[in-house]
C-alpha cells in the first residue's frame, strides 16, 4: 500500500522560505511532495519568446536544485492543471492539497474547480494567504463593504499592519518533512513551445535604495526604483520580508506603493468585472476614437512626444518602463489619442516583465479616470511639463530617443491643447449621459 503524502503546490510563491502554504502542508504530518505545473490554459495564449516564461523557467530550476540540497525535489509538469492532476491521483497515495490564494479571475475559478475535484476524490484542498499582508474582506469599511479610494483603504491598512502580519513562516524548521525524492522530471523549454528570452532580469537586491526612495523615485533617469514587481509576481521575494525592510529603513512612501498592489488586488477580488470593464461603469460609453495607426505609433514610440517615446522604447527593449513614465504614456493613449485604456493595457500585458493583472488594469482605469481615483476625468498629464519637471536635463529622453532634437525624430502626432479639448468634450458628451 502507498504511503499518504501531502503535495505542495507552487504557484505564484517560488521560494521555500517564508511561505505560507508551504509551512502548513510541512507541517501536516504527511511527506511533502513539491509540485509546479506549467499550465497550458496560460501558456497557450504567450509569444514563444515570453521573457516572463524564461523567468519562471530559470527560478523553477532554482527552485529544484533547493529541494534536492534537502533530500526532495520539485515535481514539475506541464499540460492543463485538470488533467495533470488526475494523473498525479493515479501515482501517489495524496492526503491533501496544499497551496496559496491566487486573486486573478482565472485563478479563482481554476481553484474553484480543483476544491470540487479533489473534494469528490476525499482529497482536503487548503488554501492560504501569502502574497498579500491583508486580502478579501480584512481592509472593509464600517459599513462592511470595500474601500474604492485608495487615501481611507491605506490609512486603515497602515492602523491594521503589525507584527502579526509581518512575521515570517519559520519554514526552514520542518524541512525534514519533505518527501524524499530524486530524478523527478523537468520539461524543456523548447518541449513547452519557448525559447529562451535575451531580456536581462532585474536582480534582487533593492534595499540601498529605500533611503533615496521618496527623493528620487519620479524621476526616470535615475535608477532608484527596486525593481521588485517581477519578483513579487512570481514570489520570489515574500511580501512580508518586503515591509518589514520598507518599516525598517523608515521609508514610507515605498510602504505605501506596496499597499497601493494590495489596493488593486483588493479591488480586483470584489470587482472582478473590473479587468475588463470600466470600474465605473459609465466610462464604458466613452467613443474612443481607436485609430490604429496611431496606436501603432505609441506601441513603437514614434508619436513625437519625447517623454512619451522613451518610455515605449524602454518597455519593448528591456520589458520594463519607470512608474512615473508609465502614468503618461497611459495618459497619452487614452486622453491624447482617444484610445480605449484596454487596448494600452493588453500591449503592457505583453511586454511589461513585472505585469501583474490588478496593478496594470487598476493603472490603466486610473490613467483613464474609469477606475479609483478621487479626481475627476479632466486631469490630462501634459507630457511637457511632465518632461520638464521630471528629466529636466532630458537624460532619460536621449538616452531612449538617440534621435531627438535631430531631422529623423518624429512630428508630434496631435497637438496638446487641441487633444485635451477634444478629450474633455468627448468624456463630458459620454458622462452626461450617464
Amino acid at each position: 500500500m502507498k504511503k499518504a503524502i501531502s503535495i505542495f503546490w507552487f504557484r505564484r510563491d517560488l521560494r521555500l522560505t517564508d511561505n505560507a502554504g508551504f509551512y502548513h502542508a510541512l507541517k501536516s504530518g504527511h511527506p511533502v511532495l513539491s509540485l509546479f505545473i506549467f499550465d497550458k490554459n496560460i501558456l497557450d495564449k504567450l509569444p514563444e519568446d515570453d521573457a516572463r516564461v524564461t523567468f519562471n523557467y530559470q527560478t523553477i530550476e532554482d527552485l529544484k536544485k533547493d529541494l534536492q540540497a534537502h533530500g526532495s525535489d520539485l515535481l514539475v509538469k506541464y499540460g492543463k492543471p485538470e488533467k495533470i492532476w488526475s494523473e498525479i491521483l493515479g501515482d501517489y497515495e495524496v492526503a491533501a492539497v496544499y497551496t496559496n490564494h491566487d486573486y486573478e479571475p482565472y485563478a479563482r475559478e481554476r481553484d474553484d474547480n480543483m476544491a470540487e475535484f479533489l473534494t469528490s476524490e476525499k482529497i482536503a484542498f487548503k488554501t492560504y494567504k501569502d502574497q498579500v499582508i491583508f486580502e478579501k474582506n480584512e481592509i472593509l469599511k464600517a459599513d462592511q463593504t470595500p474601500y474604492t479610494v485608495f487615501t481611507p483603504f491605506y490609512k486603515q491598512w497602515h492602523a491594521k499592519l503589525n507584527s502579526f502580519y509581518t512575521k515570517a513562516y519559520p519554514t526552514q524548521k520542518y524541512y525534514k518533512n519533505l518527501l524524499p525524492a530524486k530524478n523527478l522530471p523537468l520539461p524543456s523549454l523548447k518541449e513547452m513551445g519557448f525559447e529562451k528570452s535575451k531580456l536581462n532580469f532585474p536582480k534582487l537586491s533593492y534595499k540601498s535604495k529605500l533611503d533615496s526612495y521618496a527623493k528620487e523615485r519620479d524621476f526616470p533617469a535615475l535608477d532608484s526604483t527596486t525593481h521588485i514587481g517581477l519578483h513579487l509576481r512570481f514570489g520570489t521575494l515574500s511580501i512580508r520580508k518586503a515591509v518589514r525592510d520598507a518599516i525598517e529603513a523608515k521609508s514610507n512612501i515605498w510602504l505605501s506603493e506596496l499597499a497601493w498592489r494590495e489596493f488593486y488586488m483588493s479591488i480586483l477580488w470584489h470587482f472582478p468585472y473590473s479587468a475588463a470593464d470600466s470600474f465605473k461603469k459609465q466610462y464604458d460609453k466613452i467613443k474612443w476614437r481607436n485609430n490604429e495607426d496611431e496606436f501603432k505609433a505609441w506601441c513603437e514610440g514614434n508619436t513625437g512626444y519625447p517623454i512619451v517615446d522613451a518610455g515605449m522604447r524602454q518597455l519593448n527593449q528591456t520589458g520594463w518602463m519607470h512608474n512615473r513614465v508609465r502614468m503618461v504614456v497611459a495618459s497619452f493613449l487614452t486622453k491624447h489619442l482617444l484610445i480605449d485604456w484596454r487596448w494600452g493595457e493588453t500591449y503592457f500585458a505583453e511586454k511589461l516583465l513585472d505585469y501583474e493583472m490588478a496593478s496594470n488594469v487598476g493603472g490603466w482605469q486610473w490613467a483613464a479616470g474609469s477606475g479609483n481615483d478621487a479626481a475627476p476625468y479632466f486631469r490630462v498629464f501634459n507630457p511637457e511639463l511632465q518632461t520638464k519637471k521630471f528629466d529636466p536635463k532630458l537624460e532619460y529622453i536621449k538616452k531612449w530617443v538617440p534621435e531627438f532634437g535631430t531631422k529623423k525624430y518624429a512630428q508630434p502626432i496631435v497637438e496638446h491643447t487641441f487633444a485635451r479639448e477634444r478629450v474633455l468634450k468627448v468624456f463630458k458628451a459620454a458622462l452626461a449621459n450617464s
